[in-house]
Formats: structure tokens, sequence, C-alpha cells
């Protein structure tokens, strides 16, 4: 396992450039993308199989898909600090001919990006099919995917739910961003997801819960349990308990800032509590 501080560090300015991107477009969506940025420095810079430079077929690697699209700029920001594009190209966010759109496109050819994720709920559908044409080319590498809890109140997602088991995968991993809030609300309000634990399981996953989702160790020892579950020809489904907003204060659990973007004020006041330690310089 990489040195958890100096991952932990990079989490943190993964979230210094969600809130600059964000402020700098006057739109976007902080919230989710602040709540994931331990989950994508974990995948990313420590458990993920990639190789130098970007491959679309991704043949011989892992593969990821990020489904809830609107947390583009935590993706984004992945990427850049991962060395797909230049990290000075993150202060193009939502600006007019950006390859850094809203949602992720791939008409652009971003290096990172391989499918167009603004429409919620497809992303475990194009996974699955990934990883049955891994298998079918002999690739034993692992194909993950990210997805909203609001999301799956999208009805393609319980198909797809119900697909992979029956075509008994053993190299997928989903891990769906359990933090309780939507566009609207708190998911239990708007639809409530009930118990997914038992849920996934009724659909014959193999299911394993974060209770820390913004700890970049949890989720660490998480993904790699995963990959151990694997041989049993099933795929796994992780339960992530993330905060939404997470490292900002006035944006941690609310809903409201799900797709809003921080004035003047609260953008200094956010970059204060995200400290720069120094080891990653802003773009």
């Amino acid at each position: 396992m990489a040195n958890v501080e100096e991952l932990q560090q990079l989490a943190t300015q993964i979230r210094r450039d969600i809130v600059r991107m964000v402020h700098g477009a006057n739109s976007g969506h902080p919230g989710g993308s602040l709540g994931c940025a331990d989950f994508f420095t974990a995948l990313y810079f420590d458990v993920m199989k990639r190789k130098p430079g970007f491959d679309m077929d991704a043949k011989d690697e892992d593969v990821f898909f990020l489904s809830n699209g609107h947390i583009s700029p935590v993706f984004y920001s992945t990427l850049a600090r991962a060395g797909y594009f230049p990290v000075s190209e993150l202060a193009t966010f939502r600006k007019l001919n950006s390859r850094l759109q809203g949602h992720p496109t791939t008409h652009e050819h971003l290096p990172g990006i391989r499918i167009a994720s603004g429409s919620l709920g497809q992303g475990m559908s194009v996974a699955i099919g990934a990883a049955l044409a891994k298998r079918h080319n002999g690739d034993d590498n692992i194909v993950y995917s990210l997805h909203g809890d609001g999301e799956l109140n999208e009805g393609q997602n319980w198909e797809a739910i119900m697909a992979a088991p029956n075509f008994g995968l053993n190299n997928y991993i989903a891990t769906i961003d359990w933090n309780g809030q939507q566009i609207d609300g708190p998911t239990k309000e708007v639809m409530d997801l009930g118990d997914l634990e038992a849920k996934f399981k009724a659909f014959k996953w193999q299911v394993l819960v974060v209770e820390k989702g913004n700890d970049i160790a949890s989720i660490i020892h998480a993904l790699g349990e995963a990959k151990k579950l694997l041989v049993n020809n099933v795929p796994v489904v992780i339960l992530m308990k993330s905060q939404m907003g997470y490292g900002v204060d006035f944006m941690v659990g609310h809903h409201e800032w799900h797709g809003k973007a921080p004035n003047d004020e609260q953008l200094t006041s956010a970059l204060n509590q995200l400290h720069n330690t120094g080891e990653f310089a802003d773009y």
C-alpha cells in the first residue's frame, strides 16, 4: 500500500482543485466530488493497475467507469494529477470549447474518459459489457465503477444489478457512494433506498460495507478484500458511507451543495480548511 499520509495530502489537493474549478466556472457539482476524493485517490494512486498514457481499449490493465458523471470535477482533477493531461487544463473546466465539460464526454478525446456519463443509471451496464469483453479476450484485469446512491432511483441499474451475477462476473467491482443525499434532498425523503446491503445480496452480489467512506486506508482495505472475493465468480459491490462535501465544514452533509458553486468568500473559507502543505501545487 502506498504511503497513506501522502495519499491524504493528494486527496486534499484534489479537493482544492474541485472547489477552485467549480468556483471558476460558477457552476458544477462540488458536494459529491469532495465526498469521493478519497475513493478516487485510493483507486488511481494505489489500487488500480494502469499503464502510462491512455489506451481506450484498456488491454491488459484495469479500467474504471464513472456512472454519476456530474461529479466530473473530482474525476478531472484525479486524471490530471495522475498524468493523463496537464494539470493546468483544470482551469478550463466548463469553459467554452474546453475538453473538461460539466459531464465527461468522449467526442473531445480527453485521456482517461471512456464513456459519456451525463445520463444517470447507465454506467453499470457499460461496466458489465467491459467485464464481459475482458473475459472474452482472456484479459484477467478488473473493471471498476462508481455510482451515486440517488442514482439507484434509475431502473436500468436494477436490470444491470440482476445481470452481473447471472454472467458470473469474476472481474467486476462496483462501488456505491452511499452519502444519503441527492439533488432534491436526503435520499430517505426523495425515494428511500431501504436496506441496500440486503437488496444487493438478494440479487446474489457479494457485499462489503465501508463505514468510513472518507478514510483512505479503509477504502484501500475494502478494495483489496473485494479483489479477493472475486475468486467466487460473483461480482462485488462496495457500499461506501461517505459524506457529501467532506473537507469543507459548511458543505458537509448538505444536499444544497450537490450542484452549487461557492462564492468568493466561501472559496476562501474552503481553501483555508483544505490546507496546502506544499507537497502539491495549485494549477
